[in-house]
């Protein structure tokens, strides 16, 4: 049994002051004020200090940790994650994967998981393999442009349906339907995103009702449609802005490089603070940074000076996301932790309530990492 004390206890809409948090390895038992929760008296005591204890990070969407492939070093990109206060992620596979490839990494990956050495891996993001491929980096090594086959993706939908939580797609691909039709058959909780896309409205639409309620790094890989010349049409961002079924993911850098600060806000307006995911997306690139942009710190650049990818973590991603639109700390927790899991349909995660897993971190008021608990083990002491 654990307590936390003397804690800003972060909960989905309000802080308690002066908290504490009761928690074994199993499930948080109790939380509250100080002088309404009992603390058993053979409890490990930690001291918050003051600072926000909040659920753990949960980043759906990311390939890499520390420019290192996730499939290809499990244990030390997840405790990498770990003591950035990810305590729940979902490992990206991309288009740069040929078949065999995506079947190694998904093995690669679930073995780790299963010899204890992925402890905070929550499942895959698939994104790919069939994507419109004019959009993304690392598009010239795309195998994936021909026609939508099934003797090709059955296998992986095979090696995945155990542990897919996402899937992207492009609407507008011809035979996309077949596909999503036989994803949805093998895995029916599927949580389907428009990805890599110049699609229509009414292309994406059509998928709604079977489960597409994401926009992948919402503004960023996403084509627009003119209808005449001069004329702005809509397109895949108008349609994720407009449904208010679709969760908008975004990667917020510090320079504001993959989605611009004023649309970052814009895009808070629009949404809502509960269909916004904040996403790391980190890429492995070894590019130079580009004259003009050496503060970008926290982007990867390819060796043609185009954005590869970011160089983030989750909590990285919420300290920039605070001082771009001004949002508050219970709010990033909110577009870290809890709309991820009500995205992904999860109920015991992504907020302080008692029954939840016991995934828990302490910041300081610019979001630094003090503390990470996970599965109520203290992780970085």
């Amino acid at each position: 049994m654990k307590a936390i004390v003397n804690a800003k206890l972060v909960l989905v809409d309000h802080y308690i002051p002066n908290g504490v948090i009761v928690f074994d390895n199993e499930k948080i038992i109790s939380f509250g004020k100080k002088s309404e929760i009992s603390v058993p008296k053979d409890a490990e005591i930690i001291d918050a200090k003051g600072l926000y204890v909040g659920p753990g990070l949960i980043d759906i969407h990311t390939h890499a940790a520390d420019n290192k492939w996730i499939f290809s070093e499990p244990k030390a990109t997840s405790e990498f994650m770990l003591k950035h206060g990810v305590t729940s992620v979902l490992p990206a596979l991309y288009y740069n994967l040929n078949k065999q490839q995506y079947l190694d990494a998904c093995d690669s990956i679930i073995n780790a998981y299963k010899n204890g050495d992925f402890e905070n891996f929550m499942g895959f993001y698939m994104e790919g393999p069939y994507l419109n491929p004019k959009f993304g980096c690392d598009r010239e090594k795309n195998t994936w442009k021909g026609a939508i086959d099934k003797n090709d993706y059955l296998p992986l939908i095979d090696k995945a349906k155990d542990y897919a939580k996402v899937w992207c797609i492009s609407p507008e691909r011809e035979g996309i339907e077949n596909f999503v039709y036989d994803v949805k058959k093998s895995i029916p909780n599927i949580v389907f995103t428009v990805a890599h896309s110049e699609a229509s409205p009414e292309q994406i639409e059509r998928f709604i009702p079977l489960g597409l309620r994401i926009g992948t790094h919402h503004t960023n890989a996403t084509g627009t449609i003119e209808k005449y010349s001069e004329c702005r049409g809509v397109c895949v961002d108008e349609t994720v802005n407009y449904n208010k079924e679709i969760y908008a993911e975004i990667i917020s850098d510090k320079m504001g490089l993959h989605v611009d600060p004023y649309m970052q806000r814009l895009v808070r307006k629009i949404k809502g603070d509960y269909r916004i995911i904040l996403i790391s997306d980190q890429f492995v690139g070894d590019g130079p940074i580009p004259k003009g942009y050496e503060e970008c710190d926290d982007i990867h650049f390819d060796w043609a000076g185009e954005i590869a990818g970011s160089g983030l973590t989750l909590d990285i991603a919420c300290r920039n996301f605070i001082n771009h639109t001004g949002c508050s700390i219970c709010d990033a927790f909110k577009f870290a932790s809890y709309n991820p899991a009500c995205a992904l349909g999860v109920i015991d995660y992504g907020s302080i309530r008692v029954g939840n897993k016991p995934n828990l971190i302490i910041v300081d008021e610019e979001f630094n990492v003090k503390k990470v608990i996970n599965k109520g083990k203290v992780v970085n002491d």
